[in-house]
């Protein structure tokens, strides 16, 4: 085992703050990491604040990770020392069961294993996550990071855009695919990137007019103010594929109207009950809803591929981990476009090495 330092809460609701834990030593197929940066998604302040009431305590966040290969064990063959690597939002699962052989782990029968709040299918310890100096995965959850992608930017990639990039893909989106956005948060934003690099035709639906200028230099085509009864009106039926990534409770039955015939929503971002919805709106167009749950490994391999070759980013800003709670109150106030990326350098601020 070695000693890690990183930053955690101790309780629901408590500041983060510098800790040190154990990591295990490592098996047989196991990769040693140290951590270069660490995305910050909104579901850390979820796991943080025990707004699910599942967290384990104390709680190290981070599941955008990217690093070094430091160590590996003697039956890994997929990486090596010095390796630029990088690690999503699972780092198990069962390997054998009919989801996990068709590339979709997160699905896993047995339930995958997050990259923190889960606990290790061998020792049953709790895992802790990113916002640390090094971190140890097994072999086939680490990802290989494209020399063309810069390191600095691509932690997102691992959650908010494999969480969009797998419904893109999954519902055949392609050159001319009419294709509309609900929401322009980190989720959104990067639909709208990967959509546009796909050759889509990109409208974003947004309750904000001031939100129209950031959304056309993102590459959106269109900008849709759901609060425009005319407007709303106007689109109806003109979709066939709407990702909604609203993160919270709402009314999904004005965008179920915009969708054609076999049109599909589907929900990336809400992971709680939804308001009733229309059942002939459905019936109507034979329209459908639908979820994404982030995807699998091979999916997200696919997605760091595609980014390097089109220079497909998410817009971040850097901070230190000492700045992680003013962050996360931030997120809290909708105050970033679009990603926070902790740069883990600043750890050696707490003395770690």
């Amino acid at each position: 085992m070695t000693i890690c330092i990183g930053y955690g809460a101790q309780e629901a609701h408590a500041a983060l703050e510098p800790l040190s834990f154990e990591r295990r030593a490592l098996r047989d197929d196991d990769v040693a990491i140290d951590i270069a940066y660490c995305g910050v998604c909104h579901s850390d302040m979820h796991y943080v604040h025990n707004d699910w009431n599942s967290t384990r305590f104390p709680c190290v966040p981070g599941h955008e990770i990217v690093g070094q290969v430091t160590a590996v064990g003697p039956a890994v063959t997929r990486h090596r020392v010095g390796d630029r690597v990088a690690v999503g939002c699972m780092v198990d699962s069962c390997q054998h069961c009919d989801a996990c052989e068709a590339h979709q782990e997160p699905h896993c029968s047995h339930g995958m294993t997050p990259t923190y709040n889960g606990l290790d299918r061998i020792s049953g310890t709790v895992n802790y996550g990113g916002y640390a100096q090094h971190i140890v995965v097994r072999e086939q959850f680490v990802l290989r990071m494209p020399e063309a992608l810069d390191p600095r930017f691509a932690g997102p990639l691992l959650c908010a855009g494999i969480t969009v990039w797998t419904p893109l893909r999954e519902h055949g989106v392609k050159a001319g695919t009419r294709l509309a956005v609900v929401g322009l948060g980190g989720l959104g934003h990067m639909a709208v990137k990967l959509g546009g690099a796909l050759g889509a035709e990109v409208t974003v639906i947004t309750t904000s007019p001031g939100k129209a200028d950031d959304a056309r230099a993102l590459g959106a085509h269109h900008v849709l103010l759901s609060t425009d009864p005319q407007a709303m009106k106007d689109a109806a039926s003109s979709f066939e594929l709407i990702l909604d990534t609203i993160p919270r409770k709402h009314n999904v039955n004005p965008y179920l109207m915009l969708l054609g015939r076999h049109g599909k929503l589907v929900l990336v971002g809400a992971l709680e009950p939804l308001e009733p919805i229309h059942g002939a709106l459905l019936a109507i167009n034979n329209r459908s809803i639908a979820g994404s749950l982030i995807g699998g490994l091979a999916q997200t391999q696919e997605l760091l591929d595609f980014c390097a070759e089109h220079q497909v980013l998410p817009d971040c800003e850097m901070i230190r981990i000492q700045d992680i709670n003013t962050a996360f109150e931030r997120m809290e106030k909708n105050d970033v476009k679009y990603r926070f990326v902790i740069d883990m350098a600043s750890l050696k601020e707490e003395g770690g090495a």
